[in-house]
């Protein structure tokens, strides 16, 4: 992404956005830019059109984190219509089959246990999944079928919520990084002997942050209106929560402001969270054999 023009911003942290239906993710940003008052943003975990729910948005400073999250692990609460199949995956595509549903809520909740754990999932070719250098959508635009690489994921758990409509059933999924909730939809449906497709899709969780942490866009656009839009943007620290915290003196600051190691450092091996004085965030650092590194700053130097 282009930083020219970008400035420093205004407001710096983690703004949790609960995305509507029919905005891609890059909507969602470009609309950000103009109430933040800044280019410099980046989000996480990209979401289709059709879903909504949170989408961590990146402000600032906070950008550097984007690519250092531990946590990717995401929780969605799907749709799934039985007796249909697209060609998406979802119901924004085109009907390839259709087929009388014979089965229900007891057959469907027989079959989850077996989608549990590690797997392997086959990319769907309507996805940003590059092969040879293009992305999947492109070829399958273009009504080509290009050979894919089945991927690992994880399934945590997977919850049965109740029924959303006639041969619709609402599920609860915890999942890795990679998972393609449309497929596991498509694979729970050849389970039970019967087309399926993904009518909706909300992300209950991505990483550290929580639909309850998260905020609809007429919500940021009052909280500017109001003066309180700051207030809405959460620490950037959070997205290190599982780090321990180091506070260092003066001295230790001056040098990890400056780049440079601290020798002697009694802190065991491992990654820290690193504090001024006065509170304020830094960044992270590394101890190894009793010397300090900084990995990372995430204020300016000065």
């Amino acid at each position: 992404m282009s930083r020219r023009n970008e400035g420093p911003s205004p407001y710096q942290g983690i703004l949790v956005v609960n995305k509507p239906t029919g905005w891609t993710s890059f909507d969602v940003l470009a609309k950000l830019r103009g109430v933040l008052g800044t280019r410099g943003l980046g989000h996480s975990g990209t979401l289709d059109p059709m879903a909504t729910g949170v989408l961590p948005v990146f402000v600032g400073m906070a950008r550097k984190a984007v690519d250092m999250q531990e946590n990717h692990d995401k929780t969605y609460l799907a749709t799934m219509r039985l007796g249909m199949a697209t060609d998406t995956g979802d119901i924004t595509g085109t009907v390839t089959r259709t087929a009388p549903v014979n089965v229900g809520a007891q057959e469907l909740q027989k079959v989850l246990p077996r989608f549990l754990g590690q797997q392997m999932q086959l990319p769907p070719m309507y996805s940003a999944v590059k092969v040879n250098g293009q992305p999947l959508y492109k070829a399958a635009r273009q009504g080509l079928e290009v050979e894919r690489t089945p991927r690992p994921i994880t399934v945590y758990s997977l919850d049965y919520m109740g029924q959303a409509g006639p041969d619709e059933y609402r599920l609860k999924i915890a999942c890795s990084k990679g998972t393609y909730v449309r497929v596991l939809l498509e694979d729970i449906g050849r389970a039970l002997g019967v087309p399926a497709t993904m009518s909706a899709l909300q992300r209950l969780q991505a990483g550290e942050y929580r639909l309850e942490d998260s905020h609809t866009l007429e919500e940021i656009y009052e909280a500017k209106q109001n003066g309180t839009l700051a207030e809405l943007l959460l620490p950037t620290d959070t997205v290190f929560a599982h780090l321990p915290e180091y506070q260092a003196d003066e001295a230790t600051v001056a040098r990890l402001m400056n780049g440079a190691p601290t020798y002697r450092c009694r802190k065991p091996d491992g990654r820290w969270r690193v504090y001024g004085t006065d509170g304020t965030f830094l960044g992270l650092a590394r101890t190894e054999g009793g010397t300090l590194k900084v990995e990372k700053l995430f204020v300016e130097r000065g």
